[in-house]
């Protein structure tokens, strides 16, 4: 992670501040995602059954996809790291769209726009604009708005 100030990440308002690197999604990952949430509906640990819908295949829930922002992506990623950073907490999600299924061997990465910088007391929440990739494809397969606050 690269170390920037506050008026540095200010001039790269609107412009792309991390690409991460691919994640592949594999069907152990969605076992675990199904058992940590209690989502095991058939499309996602099935293969078999799986196969005979239209995904032809087993696919990521679309909430594992959106939990990657929380730490494959930050962490894999490039993110920038704000001098003086006490510690980060996520303030929230906008605007969040499952556009594409995500299919078990498939491959993610998320590209990040900063798209928003606000000032508190002792803090600055970043808005980021985000758009998870699947490799291969046109169409991304999740969008979402990530706000943090940073303390500084």
């Amino acid at each position: 992670m690269t170390q920037v100030t506050l008026d540095d990440l200010r001039s790269r308002l609107g412009g792309e501040i991390a690409l991460s690197a691919w994640v592949p999604v594999s069907q152990e990952m969605v076992n675990q995602f199904a058992d940590a949430t209690g989502d095991h509906q058939f499309i996602h640990v099935d293969p078999v059954r799986a196969a005979q819908t239209p995904f032809g295949g087993p696919v990521a829930h679309g909430f594992l996809t959106l939990s990657l922002l929380a730490g494959h992506f930050l962490t894999g990623g490039g993110f920038p790291r704000l001098e003086g950073t006490r510690m980060v907490v996520n303030y929230g999600l906008n605007r969040v769209r499952f556009i594409a299924p995500v299919p078990v061997g498939g491959r993610l990465r998320n590209r990040a726009v900063l798209v928003g910088v606000e000032d508190g007391p002792g803090y600055a929440q970043l808005t980021v604009a985000n758009t998870i990739e699947l490799e291969g494809s046109g169409k991304p397969a999740a969008t979402a708005e990530t706000v943090m606050r940073v303390y500084l």
